[in-house]
């Protein structure tokens, strides 16, 4: 499983605060952090601290960069912000993200093949948020006809199927893990599926525990990524074990320990 960490976002007090001051030492702190903890790459998010996203994404970008050559995702609703970074980013790149809405798409599926950066898309249209499989998959099948007639690579794509909180959405917990199956026969070669996996325990009081058994099942149902906090050591070991279970790694007594050195 493709592991994001989610925690350079200005939603968290240290960061936004580090933003603010311009403290490059608590970003890369908290990159490193997540990258010892098993991440892959690394979400970028101003959040709600920032008062100029445009300018502090490219500051947020260039502190990373530093430190670190890995993968970074940048996660903005706002294309001005996005097209910012990319302007400086020198990592490998993932943009998250475009919802179904034709306008959306128009200008994100082109700044993607522009820098040769991967998309995640979210399926969600100026509609709403969607409320069953059906249109879960439809929305989909919209953002792929679309990366498709613009030329973008669909081995590139990554599938969002809006997880949603389980205690105010818990039927839809069994579409969403549905969908995350049927996202694999949309077109040929397939997108990549991901979760925001945090949403889905959002106002719970066990949350942990909430995350490592959805993320466990999401795995068994082909999940190919999530943005997620690696260093919650439990929800770690689950994604590591579920894959184990699974037959993606080869087992020894150690295999946690090997796992995390790979």
């Amino acid at each position: 499983m493709f592991i994001i960490g989610e925690l350079i976002n200005g939603m968290y007090q240290n960061i936004g605060k580090g933003i603010k001051e311009k403290n490059k030492a608590v970003i890369q702190k908290c990159a490193l952090n997540q990258i010892k903890a098993g991440a892959d790459a690394l979400d970028v998010n101003c959040g709600p601290a920032s008062k100029d996203p445009v300018s502090d994404i490219q500051w947020l970008i260039q502190a990373i960069q530093e430190v670190t050559d890995k993968p970074l995702v940048l996660d903005s609703s706002k294309p001005k912000v996005i097209e910012s970074g990319l302007k400086v980013i020198e990592n490998p790149v993932i943009i998250n993200s475009t919802s179904a809405d034709p306008e959306k798409l128009e200008i994100l599926v082109p700044l993607a093949k522009k820098y040769n950066a991967k998309l995640i898309g979210l399926t969600i249209s100026s509609k709403g948020i969607p409320q069953n499989k059906d249109q879960r998959l439809e929305l989909a099948a919209t953002i792929v006809a679309s990366c498709t007639e613009q030329g973008f690579p669909i081995e590139g794509l990554y599938l969002d199927p809006i997880v949603l909180p389980v205690n105010v959405a818990q039927a839809q917990m069994k579409d969403i893990l549905e969908v995350i199956r049927e996202f694999k026969i949309i077109s040929e070669p397939s997108p990549k599926s991901i979760v925001g996996l945090s949403n889905v325990s959002q106002g719970t009081c066990v949350r942990s525990l909430v995350n490592r058994t959805f993320l466990t099942m999401a795995v068994a149902s082909g999940l190919d990524a999530a943005i997620l906090d690696p260093l919650d050591l439990d929800l770690m070991d689950a994604a590591i074990t579920a894959e184990l279970i699974l037959n993606k790694h080869i087992y020894c007594d150690s295999y946690l320990e090997a796992y995390r050195k790979k």
